[in-house]
């Protein structure tokens, strides 16, 4: 059977929490000069009574007048939509059924931040506390607690970035992804960014360098495959995919990983010219290369990082023209 989303007590705690976090929030977006609003004009008090447009009012109408002084009212469940600023591509499974089992314990105590849909009545776009919808969900409530306000789509695209990059649990390409939408999209600086979200602005400037490594291996770490700490070395290498797999298959960890990104690039540096005599395997296949093609073949391969090459030798341009012959190229 489905629960109610929280009793009265835990209700007005919630009203609490939500008045220091954004009282928390207005202090340091105030000083924010970028949009020439911060969290301070967006929010609002979280006491005022909750903004809704005419799409909403006929349903939303009654909902507001339950909680005029708070802002706080309970929505139906179904009534939300996820909004498409979430900075967040990988929900953790696992953790949310965690949070939901909590929550069928204690209610969900922490509102969610919508604003009404702007074409649909009866419909929120969620701004912040996805995670906590997810969860309510699993949990099967049937209303979860919800402060709304009447944003627009540039406001509610702030909030739900500065909202979503202070929180623990998102990983290193996420947040920095969304330190750079802030940044792009926005005006801040890493600066004000270190200012607002209260991390050092070397933190900032090490995440978002991160957002330079190829697509595959950024996957690798939203995926919870890489950490920040064995890609960091990939950053601008000419080799971080096959490098990145490597470590995935190897299992290595970050001082491994740096270790392996340290070795020498160029086959002929003097740490390569003593490399180790060829595999028996190798050298088969190189002999049966040269007898097929006709050419001297030499093939190297490089256990640690999962990649060879390949050269041929020829003193005449026949000779080459005829290898082109028997791969089937001319």
């Amino acid at each position: 059977m489905a629960k109610k989303s929280d009793s009265p007590s835990s209700k007005k705690a919630s009203v609490k929490q939500t008045d220091a976090a954004v009282a928390s929030a207005q202090k340091v977006v105030a000083k924010q000069r970028g949009l020439g609003r911060g969290l301070s004009s967006l929010l609002g008090d979280a006491g005022a009574a909750a903004t809704m447009t005419s799409a909403a009012a006929s349903a939303s109408a009654t909902l507001a007048a339950a909680a005029p002084q708070s802002g706080l009212v309970d929505i139906p469940i179904e009534w939300i939509n996820s909004g498409p600023w979430q900075p967040r591509r990988r929900f953790d499974i696992a953790a949310l059924e965690e949070l939901a089992d909590s929550i069928r314990s204690k209610g969900l105590v922490q509102p969610v931040l919508v604003r009404p849909h702007n074409s649909k009545t009866n419909r929120y776009e969620l701004i912040a506390g996805e995670r906590r919808w997810r969860a309510a969900q699993m949990a099967q409530l049937h209303n979860v607690p919800a402060i709304i306000r009447d944003f627009s789509d540039e406001e509610a695209y702030e909030v739900a970035l500065i909202e979503n990059v202070q929180r623990a649990d998102l990983n290193v390409i996420e947040e920095a992804d969304g330190y750079r939408q802030l940044i792009e999209n926005f005006g801040y600086t890493q600066g004000k960014l270190s200012e607002i979200i209260g991390k050092s602005r070397s933190h900032i400037a090490n995440l978002m360098r991160l957002l330079t490594l190829p697509e595959d291996v950024c996957n690798l770490v939203i995926n919870g495959r890489l950490t920040m700490g064995q890609v960091r070395p990939l950053v601008s290498h000419e080799d971080a995919s096959a490098l990145a797999a490597n470590i995935v298959k190897r299992g290595l960890n970050a001082r491994q990983a740096e270790a392996l990104v340290a070795r020498p690039r160029d086959a002929s540096s003097k740490q390569s010219a003593a490399a180790p005599t060829k595999s028996a395997d190798i050298r088969a296949l190189e002999v049966k290369a040269e007898k097929t093609l006709g050419v001297k073949m030499d093939v190297t391969w490089d256990e640690e990082r999962d990649r060879g090459k390949m050269s041929m030798s020829f003193t005449k341009l026949e000779q080459f023209e005829d290898v082109l012959k028997k791969l089937g190229i001319s």
